[in-house]
């Protein structure tokens, strides 16, 4: 096959299902949150800081799945088959091993993680058996999170949207029958929610495994998941282990800004979480972009078409651009009727209008960082992403939070001014390094490593087996 046939999915092919996987994750989230909200301001404050917990694994789960589907279009496009599958059947293992080490420590220790968030006891009757429930099935969402990263890696994105279209279906259903007791099912609360999403988790992973099966013909055996070879898990590691520093350095800095936020008054704090609600739909098409740019450019530089690799990202960042400024001028005309579904505080609404406003510049910034970091990772140049990033989150945006929002008394506008200060520093010096094309050593590398493991697995099958 010639690189043509390596890109023969087209960026758009393999966004869309990406865009709308992760626009049901957020929309479930939003209406558990609503469906939890009959129960009580407790219901609802205990399943939010029990969610930080899983939120939390979740993210250590999706840096074996970034790193594998990285690597695994690497062989897929240097046409290595065998190196592939192995690739994935490491991932799986790895993951699955983490999520039941998790798993078996949350539900142990369920109690005691609570008690460090302070909770009072009425939130924490509500969050101890929902963490119970959930934890002790993390080892299930382990396993989704690196099989969905190898059906997109396989570019079958719309497999996985599938999968999780059905699962947030059945999420919804399940919390009406169990939550509100239609049908004369029992009224369990939080903790029928909790049931609800462990039925939906374990017939979600069933489908996946099917779909692996069905698309790829991998089958995984029972030593498969005890022979973890070394090699392939470093591969994974170089790349996920970076992704997932980044990722947490961002939610890091992006709490303490939080913080700073809660201490000029509980306003503030919720016109930000209802700001964050309503651009998020923003942020997902560059993210779902990016992501399917991560996907082709991995494959190219596995195929060695560098010179194609670096067009495909100019050409895919200006369509990143396109929908970024599109969407934050239909959300800056529709800020104030948005923003009427949560609150009818007029100081609330108004102070939230100028922050969507914000994302006019805000959201250009940010497709830098969401499409060219996905692109140099898939390179094979993971590390500097995330020295950038906390270099500029930890040296720009949280210090100029609390110089413009707290020290010059500007308030939440002063915060999200030092949020578009960070996304621009980085994204330019992003874009610095894509145009310069200081991501081809890293790429050679890539190069090199898959031509030596080919070799040694094909001298390795060359070796006779004993009688």
């Amino acid at each position: 096959m010639n690189s043509a046939a390596v890109q023969k999915p087209k960026l758009l092919s393999l966004a869309w299902p990406i865009f709308v996987e992760e626009g049901l994750r957020v929309l479930i989230a939003t209406v558990d949150t609503f469906m939890v909200s009959h129960l009580g301001d407790d219901a609802v404050a205990g399943l939010g800081v029990a969610s930080q917990f899983i939120i939390l694994f979740i993210i250590i789960y999706a840096f074996v799945g970034i790193g594998s589907s990285v690597v695994l279009t690497h062989h897929l496009g240097a046409h290595d088959r065998k190196g592939a599958d192995r690739i994935a059947s490491t991932a799986i293992a790895v993951n699955t091993w983490l999520g039941l080490g998790t798993s078996i420590l949350v539900c142990a220790l369920a109690a005691p993680m609570l008690h460090l968030m302070h909770l009072p006891p009425g939130p924490y009757h509500f969050a101890l058996p929902f963490l119970s429930f959930m934890g002790g099935s993390l080892f299930l969402e382990a396993m989704s999170i690196s099989i969905s990263a190898i059906l997109r890696a396989h570019t079958h994105t719309r497999a996985a949207m599938l999968v999780a279209v059905g699962q947030n279906v059945l999420n919804v259903v399940g919390n009406c029958l169990l939550l509100f007791g239609w049908f004369g099912f029992p009224k369990l609360g939080v903790v029928g929610v909790a049931i609800s999403s462990v039925i939906s988790r374990i017939l979600a992973c069933a489908a996946l495994w099917v779909l692996l099966e069905y698309y790829t013909r991998i089958k995984l055996r029972l030593r498969d998941f005890f022979q973890i070879e070394s090699k392939r898990l470093r591969a994974i590691l170089h790349i996920g282990l970076p992704a997932a520093g980044e990722n947490i350095c961002w939610w890091l800095a992006f709490m303490v800004v939080t913080a700073m936020i809660a201490t000029t008054g509980g306003d503030r704090l919720a016109t930000q979480s209802y700001v964050m609600q309503i651009i998020r739909w923003v942020i997902l098409f560059s993210y779902a972009i990016g992501m399917g740019t991560e996907i082709i450019i991995g494959h190219l530089i596995g195929s060695g078409d560098y010179e194609h690799a670096y067009r495909e990202l100019l050409r895919n960042l200006r369509l990143g651009f396109v929908c970024a400024i599109t969407g934050s001028i239909a959300l800056a005309f529709l800020a104030p009727h948005f923003l009427a579904f949560f609150t009818h505080d007029p100081v609330v609404i108004a102070v939230g209008v100028v922050l969507i406003r914000f994302g006019l510049i805000l959201e250009p910034g940010r497709v830098f960082n969401l499409v060219v970091i996905n692109a140099l990772r898939a390179t094979g140049d993971a590390r500097f992403p995330v020295l950038m990033g906390m270099a500029s989150m930890w040296g720009v945006w949280v210090p100029l939070s609390w110089l413009l929002g707290i020290k010059l008394g500007f308030g939440l506008p002063g915060f999200w001014a030092a949020m578009v200060c960070d996304e621009w520093l980085r994204g330019v010096m992003m874009y610095r390094r894509w145009k310069h094309k200081r991501w081809l050593p890293y790429a050679e590398s890539v190069r090199s490593r898959l031509a030596d493991q080919k070799a040694a697995d094909q001298a390795l099958a060359a070796v006779p087996s004993d009688p």
